[in-house]
């Protein structure tokens, strides 16, 4: 049965939060604030965080920044997942997944559905791998970046979290690139 191995010790990790939006700044971003709230109650540490505008190579050039920095084990970000010509983060982060996370966005819908219908279908949100590092893409909107967080980031970002979760395999998510300069 899933949950957490009171016997295994707690890991902190270090997440950077990324907010992109035309419209919103430190004083007034919610999401972000959700996000930071529920990572340092959880008691991981929040390694960095920023606002960028709804542009790809702004976007981008933020992620690269903490995927090549080895302090920095997730990021997450908020915003941009719709369906407007602004909406841009997934085309911006998913080119830079070495690996995509296919039950992300299949588990945050499964989540979304009982509480805003058939508008979760709204939402582009997904994951992925980059350079050893998480990253998962979430809509703009408190509720949903509450709903990825405790219904799925919590239990995956906890190593005692049964019968396992994304911590314990973060030692070899750079396994390709060493045996690459071997």
């Amino acid at each position: 049965m899933p949950g957490i191995d009171e016997n295994r010790p707690f890991i902190a990790l270090n997440i950077a939060v990324l907010t992109v939006s035309d419209t919103r700044g430190l004083a007034d971003d919610r999401s972000g604030d959700a996000l930071v709230e529920r990572l340092t109650k959880a008691g991981h540490r929040l390694a960095d965080r920023a606002i960028v505008t709804d542009d790809v190579d702004a976007i981008r050039a933020q992620a690269r920044r903490w995927i090549d920095d080895r302090g920095v084990d997730v990021v997450i970000t908020t915003g941009g997942t719709g369906f407007t010509g602004r909406d841009v983060t997934p085309e911006a982060l998913e080119p830079m997944f070495e690996k995509r996370m296919e039950g992300f966005s299949s588990v945050f819908h499964a989540l979304s559905f009982p509480k805003i219908g058939t508008s979760t279908i709204q939402s582009r949100a997904t994951a992925g791998v980059a350079g050893a590092t998480y990253l998962f893409v979430l809509p703009g909107s408190p509720g949903a970046c509450k709903d990825a967080w405790d219904g799925i980031l919590a239990q995956q970002l906890d190593y005692r979290y049964r019968p396992c979760n994304f911590v314990e395999i973060m030692p070899r998510l750079d396994e390709h690139l060493k045996r690459g300069a071997g």
